[in-house]
């Protein structure tokens, strides 16, 4: 199974003072969704960082994410472990496919695979 990264998911009370913070450290916004910004290296797209707005109620707030080559291999694999999954696999409308599982400490992993993304309607195939 193939790990393409590893990033923390860190709760923010102050999403655009926490993004001022990390970008002192030269991250650098790369994404923007509903209370989540998505932080990277400029020359190391993979050294990434999450911020979630800590004032958005979830059921479920991951720790860490980690995206993988299949999630489904790996959903597999945890699943045949017996480890507990807190958010069942699924296909998510921003383009991902994934789940969340604890590990025997507790930390809240979010596992997931960035699904291919559809061509343009009218765009040419191939």
């Amino acid at each position: 199974m193939t790990v393409r990264r590893a990033v923390p998911d860190i709760a923010s009370r102050d999403l655009e003072r926490s993004r001022s913070f990390y970008t002192l450290l030269g991250f650098e916004e790369v994404m923007r969704l509903d209370g989540v910004l998505g932080l990277a290296s400029p020359d190391n797209p993979t050294a990434q960082v999450l911020l979630m707005d800590a004032g958005v109620p979830e059921a479920v707030r991951p720790d860490m994410s980690v995206e993988v080559e299949d999630v489904d291999a790996v959903h597999a694999a945890v699943v045949s472990s017996g480890a507990e999954i807190v958010y069942a696999l699924r296909d998510e409308p921003w383009g991902v496919r994934r789940f969340f599982t604890r590990d025997p400490d507790g930390t809240v992993v979010n596992v997931l695979t960035h699904r291919p993304t559809p061509p343009a309607p009218g765009a040419p195939e191939g």
